[in-house]
């Protein structure tokens, strides 16, 4: 895994209809040794959790996909 640099993680937060805090927070955050399936994991917890859209799903899970590429 690598740290994702805040220009990736703007561009993500940038998209429509993505909740701006919600990504940046996530993204900034991803914790390595928990693993790529563990943050997938608690991305969707998060998102059941504080009732997320599509949009600011996508864009998280698409920020861990580019952090473990």
């Amino acid at each position: 895994m690598r740290q994702l640099t805040n220009a990736e993680i703007d561009k993500l937060a940038a998209r429509a209809s993505v909740k701006k805090v919600a990504v940046e927070n996530f993204l900034g955050t991803l914790y390595e040794p928990a693993g790529r399936s563990c943050n997938m994991v608690n991305a969707y917890a998060d998102a059941k959790c504080y009732k997320w859209n599509t949009a600011t799903i996508c864009a998280i899970v698409d920020g861990i996909k580019l952090a473990y590429k």
